[in-house]
């Protein structure tokens, strides 16, 4: 429970400082996490058990 609160709390600052980000520095930003977050998605997918 207390690590769902943490989560919660650290997303509620991370959406904040985001908001506060200029476009052009928080979509490049974003786009590097997408690309990162497919690169992980397809290893843990193609991986082998």
């Amino acid at each position: 429970m207390i690590f769902l609160i943490a989560a919660v709390l650290l997303l509620g600052v991370l959406v904040g400082a985001a908001a506060h980000t200029p476009l052009p520095l928080l979509l490049p930003a974003a786009g590097a996490i997408a690309a990162w977050l497919l690169v992980f998605a397809v290893r843990e997918r193609t991986r082998e058990r």
